[in-house]
């Protein structure tokens, strides 16, 4: 795996984790932050190919 791969998916574990914890403290607007940077992640990593496991696998 290249740094490349490595690090956009420790960016997407990182803001799962971020958007689980704006969810639980009930921060409506940290969770929209979260879960706009979470698809944007997921979209570059779709454009490059990047396989990304479902949460908790």
């Amino acid at each position: 795996m290249d740094a490349f791969t490595a690090g956009l998916l420790q960016r997407i574990r990182t803001t799962q984790t971020d958007l689980t914890r704006a969810r639980e403290t009930g921060d409506d607007y940290l969770v929209e932050v979260e879960q706009a940077e979470l698809e944007d992640l997921h979209r570059l990593a779709a454009e490059h190919g990047v396989e990304v496991a479902a949460p908790g696998v």
